[in-house]
């Protein structure tokens, strides 16, 4: 389903509109004669005014003069080559004649004023809280504390939520207080609504989408699913505003989601390479963006998206408020944030060394290749009534052989992997969802930023390559607080690489190690630890880091 927010038109209808504090663009959008979006005016219409009518053409006078185009219509001029190549990624900004736009919305409830400076310590480090920046605000423990305007209060109360958790506590206020701010929280700790509510603080203090103009929001994640799920809490929260959104990713048709960014929206939830191809073929413009989310940065560096995120981001105002989401801290996300952010103040919850959920109770069993069929099966026998199951598998063919293996001994069961197109996917994750499956078979496509409730059990039948995989793919369990059991399969022939950072990541959480583990630290040649917070392992692991 493309766009999907709640129903309702946000361009003219004013009861839907909050003040909240300002917005105060200067002098009005669509100013130009021509109709276009017209920030300096002048005769032709397009972004930029002058002559040329496209995005950064002709020579009139705007303050997003992009020097390269003219003639080429669209964004940039120039055609063909590597996808994207048509945008120009040297804009000359000119802040002086973009309209002003406000982005700080927090004020300290007396509550947050009144608590000491010694509270707030004892809280940070309760949580495992590390904020490090000048200037951060102090936490709130509340809803009520961050100062969220009443149509907001009533969406959280609607659904339910009982308390924020930790990294909502002290994101929500970096985030309203327009800062640029970078959290390093892992998968399953509420992060997606820590920015996504104060985006919608931030669409509802600007001015009203005029046609022909792209997003306020930009949310950009690695996945199709994530970004997915990023769309339905946006379809929760955005309803009661009458804020419009739509998904842009791979894999299906373009022509829903071009028609909903030609109806405009709010926000757009995109993945790096369709939005290039939207930026490319001139069906949106990010010259409304004034609030931009990099969700799950390391895993964009880490499936080679650097080069379109930089694209991206080269289209959007530099004075924009940006947000980057990371579960882990190495030098190339640090390299990012410095250059897509400015004097920005991080949250950090827990340790920067990568460490697994401590509820998660670790069973690692020492075995050949040839014995992990009847293992399985064994265990199946005893946990298939308990609970939700994942079942990670490294290869396409792999997973499709395991689950048709295991429908043949009568388990409920389907798999999932980059091979199945949109549709597939989406139903097997609905089935999974709903319970109707009771085991998803899937290889790393699946292991990264679902958020599926009640998984009780994450079984790596084929263990991944590196130490960083295996956190994520077992955080798939024991979310929002509860408890879960990860079985993982060790084979000393294809895995010995990991003996010794999947010893310490065990040890670190507390978990019996078995001595078949121990005997093979040491063995298993250099390198195969990944790259990490703290690069575990040493060289040998897969990917660019």
């Amino acid at each position: 389903m493309y766009g999907g927010s709640s129903g309702g038109d946000r361009y003219n209808d004013s009861s839907s509109r909050r003040d909240y504090g300002g917005g105060g663009y200067s002098d009005g959008y669509g100013g130009s004669r021509g109709g276009g979006y017209g920030y300096g005016g002048g005769g032709g219409g397009g972004y930029g005014g002058g002559g040329g009518g496209g995005y950064g053409g002709g020579g009139g006078g705007g303050g997003y003069r992009g020097g390269s185009s003219g003639r080429g219509g669209g964004f940039g001029g120039g055609s063909g080559g590597d996808l994207g190549s048509n945008l120009d990624t040297h804009i000359q900004w000119d802040l002086s004649k973009l309209p002003v736009f406000e982005k700080n919305f927090y004020y300290e409830h007396p509550d947050v004023t009144k608590r000491s400076d010694e509270q707030y310590e004892s809280w940070k480090r309760e949580h495992q809280i590390i904020v490090t920046g000048k200037g951060v605000p102090k936490c709130v423990l509340s809803f009520e504390e961050a100062s969220f305007p009443e149509y907001v209060l009533e969406e959280v109360v609607r659904l339910g939520f009982d308390k924020p958790t930790a990294i909502q506590c002290q994101g929500w206020p970096m985030a309203l207080s327009g800062r640029d701010m970078v959290g390093i929280s892992a998968t399953g700790s509420g992060k997606t609504l820590a920015f996504l509510l104060p985006a919608i603080v931030h669409i509802n203090a600007q001015p009203y989408l005029q046609p022909g103009d792209g997003p306020i929001v930009l949310i950009i994640a690695p996945t199709r699913e994530l970004a997915v799920q990023i769309q339905a809490e946006c379809n929760k929260f955005g309803a009661s505003s009458k804020i419009k959104n739509t998904c842009v990713y791979g894999g299906v048709p373009k022509g829903g989601q071009i028609a909903d960014l030609r109806r405009g929206v709010e926000i757009c939830i995109c993945t790096p390479g369709r939005m290039i191809d939207m930026l490319s073929m001139g069906k949106t413009n990010l010259r409304r963006v004034t609030y931009l989310v990099l969700d799950e940065a390391d895993r964009m560096l880490d499936m080679g998206f650097e080069p379109q995120l930089r694209k991206i981001v080269s289209q959007i105002r530099p004075d924009r408020q940006t947000l980057m989401w990371s579960a882990t801290w190495p030098k190339e996300i640090v390299s990012l944030a410095n250059d897509f952010l400015t004097d920005f103040i991080q949250v950090t919850v827990g340790s920067l060394e990568l460490t697994a959920n401590k509820k998660i109770k670790q069973i690692v069993e020492v075995m050949d290749d040839h014995q992990k069929y009847s293992v399985l099966q064994d265990h199946l026998r005893d946990i298939y009534e308990g609970g939700r199951i994942i079942i990670f598998c490294e290869t396409k063919r792999g997973a499709d052989e395991l689950s048709r293996n295991l429908r043949d001994t009568r388990y409920i069961c389907k798999a999932i992997h980059g091979n199945k197109s949109q549709e597939e996917r989406d139903y097997v994750l609905r089935e999974f969802k709903e319970g109707k499956t009771q085991i998803l078979v899937a290889t790393d496509v699946a292991s990264r930023g679902l958020d599926i409730k009640d998984i009780r059990y994450v079984v790596n039948f084929d263990m991944p390559k590196n130490i960083e995989d295996y956190i994520h793919r077992i955080g798939r369990t024991a979310r929002a607080g509860s408890k879960g059991t990860s079985i993982s399969f060790f084979t000393a022939s294809n895995n010995g690489r990991l003996a010794g950072p999947l010893v310490k990541i065990m040890e670190e959480a507390g978990q019996e190690v078995p001595r078949e583990l121990r005997d093979l630290v040491g063995r298993g040649g250099g390198g195969g630890g990944g790259r990490g917070r703290s690069g575990y392992g040493g060289g040998g692991g897969r990917g660019r880091w």
